[in-house]
């Protein structure tokens, strides 16, 4: 939201109108929860005009600003379904994704030999998206404040912004709105293609020119109940203080709820933490700014907020019973599956450019991950074929000895020590992250050779859609031709016909080791690519009893996942960086990692140290070898 201050001009009774609006809501946004604070909102005071004036003392001129230019950035709030959402998909790739007996994942995680990174975007609801997951995924209790200092990092270059590919966006929307307003055919060309998903503009609907003036028509229907919402709330706030019946809405312990606020949704007020006032400005700017009647224009770029707001309101206001919201929602979505996909880019080739753009720093970190993984497995692989050779030749000796040597047990750590560090060195000098693993000799575990290592990325839907993107059409780059595509054809059709990508939607890439396998062997390490959509929005198009459960929770269920390749195929690692490395941004441009400001829950390797020697069953052995 932006606020001009002009204080030596007048307007006229409109902008005056207008001005004093936001105002208004700005008022709203900075009194909510009776203080300011938290990661949701932001104000900014730009100066845009200055004048020269004298000084006080008479010695000399100074600048003043005489035009200010106010930003209050507010919103993507994580909701109570949205917190509910992030920590049951937690769970589910705790139970899921991690093959193995008993607690699995935690064991692993308690016992150093799981190691975790979970980086996120700069917006507040990502982050908090991200603890939530946090918090389910390591089945830890509390707020998710202390989890989101302590386990997320922020890396906003990697994770958000789309100017990189800017221009190749605006070109993209620019012919995009050509082929809705002016009712042409997708295809372009006598000859039908190949491929469904090869067509300029291929999503979008026949009758899309038609559905605009219909969309706005309906936004004004529902703008206006809303404003008489927010009328009615205005004069009763006047009257008297609603407050005193309903308490203000505090964010801060909302991030502690994963249920509805009863007493909020009994008393007629939206959902959360949104009051009438918002709700009409929510609704009021998306009627303006889709279509300009003054130049009769419509800005199809604002589809995908109209299409939000309904499915928002569907889900957490219901109950308020706005007349024609459905229609409303249907209206937008038809038009939404087929803008969303092609706003970044309306043909593969398009799309493969400006995906490689927005994701070339995240798809540079992914190889590096990657490469580390393979790196630490081979190192691991060699350390415990050398330990057998040695174990097998100390074996020999002693046998062919008559005396059995004296083993010192302060000398056996300290050489387990000084190898650990090796190999930890030898990690560093990958991607100067510092690792820790317990020493096999004292971990009280039965496979303590066993290793997962786990990146998260929390980031926007932008980027879910750039990343996938260059996974489908990767093989299209002139120097890759000849390669199949890294998605399989039955896979290709599934995300032709998944249309949007919703809250919660992932892209899993794990890599398996086949031990059997000789090192030098490129079928040593596979990697397997699924998929998941996010939240199903099939309990607002039903009205079953499920639909009917749901709804009253105001919760959607978390999509599972789904193969991108064919069963039985394997996909290299060695294929994968060949796929990728035309697009990545290359390992020696990354800048060096930034030390997080919380606890990174890693000890200094002195700790460490000081940990082995302490051991409880360490002093027990060194007793019995006196």
């Amino acid at each position: 939201m932006y606020v001009l201050f002009r204080p030596d001009r007048e307007s006229d009774s409109e902008a005056e109108g207008e001005h004093g609006e936001k105002l208004r809501q700005v008022k709203a946004v900075l009194e909510e929860g009776g203080h300011f604070s938290g990661i949701y909102r932001k104000v900014q005071l730009k100066p845009l005009k200055w004048i020269k004036v004298a000084k006080s003392n008479g010695e000399g001129e100074e600048e003043r600003p005489v035009e200010a230019l106010m930003v209050l950035k507010y919103g993507g709030v994580l909701t109570h379904a949205g917190r509910k959402q992030a920590e049951e998909l937690g769970r589910y790739f705790r139970n899921n994704m991690y093959p193995g007996e008993g607690t699995g994942l935690l064991r692993l995680h308690s016992t150093y030999r799981h190691d975790l990174k979970i980086y996120s975007s700069d917006e507040g609801r990502v982050q908090m998206s991200a603890a939530a997951f946090a918090k389910g995924l390591l089945d830890l209790e509390g707020q998710l404040t202390p989890i989101l200092v302590s386990l997320v990092s922020k890396d906003s270059s990697m994770l958000d912004g789309l100017d990189n590919a800017s221009i190749e966006m605006d070109e993209a929307k620019a012919r995009l709105n050509e082929i809705i307003t002016s009712s042409l055919k997708t295809v372009h060309s006598d000859e039908s293609p190949e491929f469904s998903w090869m067509v300029d503009g291929a999503g979008l609907p026949s009758n899309a020119s038609e559905l605009l003036p219909k969309l706005v028509s309906l936004i004004k229907k529902v703008t206006e109940q809303v404003r008489l919402l927010a009328k009615d709330e205005d004069e009763n706030l006047t009257e008297t203080n609603l407050y005193d019946i309903i308490p203000p809405y505090d964010q801060a312990k909302a991030l502690g709820k994963t249920n509805i606020d009863v007493d909020r949704i009994a008393s007629g007020l939206p959902c959360g933490s949104e009051g009438f006032l918002l709700m009409y400005a929510r609704w009021k700017k998306l009627e303006r700014d889709l279509y300009n009647e003054r130049k009769e224009r419509f800005d199809i770029t604002q589809i995908p907020d109209v299409y939000d707001s309904c499915k928002y309101d569907l889900l957490h206001n219901a109950h308020l019973n706005l007349e024609g919201l459905d229609e409303l929602f249907k209206v937008a979505q038809a038009l939404a599956d087929g803008v969303i996909p092609n706003e970044y880019g309306i043909n593969p080739s398009q799309k493969l450019k400006i995906g490689s753009k927005i994701a070339r720093r995240l798809l540079g970190k992914l190889l590096i991950d990657l490469r580390n993984t393979r790196e630490e497995a081979i190192s691991v692989a060699e350390l415990k074929s050398n330990h057998d050779h040695d174990s097998s030749f100390t074996k020999t000796e002693k046998e062919n000895s008559d005396a059995k040597p004296k083993l010192n047990k302060n000398d056996e750590v300290r050489k387990s020590i000084t190898l650990n560090d090796i190999s930890m060195d030898q990690d560093d000098d990958d991607d100067k992250e510092t690792k820790y693993r317990l020493d096999p000799k004292y971990a009280n575990v039965k496979t303590p050779e066993r290793h997962v290592r786990t990146r998260l990325y929390f980031t926007s839907e932008s980027h879910i859609h750039s990343l996938m993107n260059v996974l489908r059409y990767c093989n299209m780059d002139e120097s890759l031709e000849e390669e199949d595509s890294l998605v399989c054809y039955n896979a290709l059709e599934r995300l032709y016909r998944t249309k949007e990508l919703d809250y919660m939607s992932y892209i899993v890439l794990r890599m398996f080791e086949n031990t059997e396998v000789a090192l030098e062997d490129p079928k040593r390490f596979r990697i397997e690519l699924t998929f998941s959509r996010g939240a199903d929005l099939s309990p607002l198009e039903k009205n079953d009893s499920e639909a009917a459960s749901l709804h009253q929770e105001h919760t959607l269920p978390i999509m599972g996942p789904e193969r991108l390749q064919e069963i039985g195929s394997c996909l290299t690692l060695e294929k994968m960086e060949m796929m990728f490395r035309p697009f990545a941004m290359p390992a020696e441009d990354f800048p060096p990692p930034s030390i997080p400001a919380g606890f990174s829950g890693y000890f200094s390797k002195s700790v460490l140290e000081r940990l082995v020697n302490l051991w409880p069953f360490h002093k027990h052995a060194h007793s019995n070898g006196k």
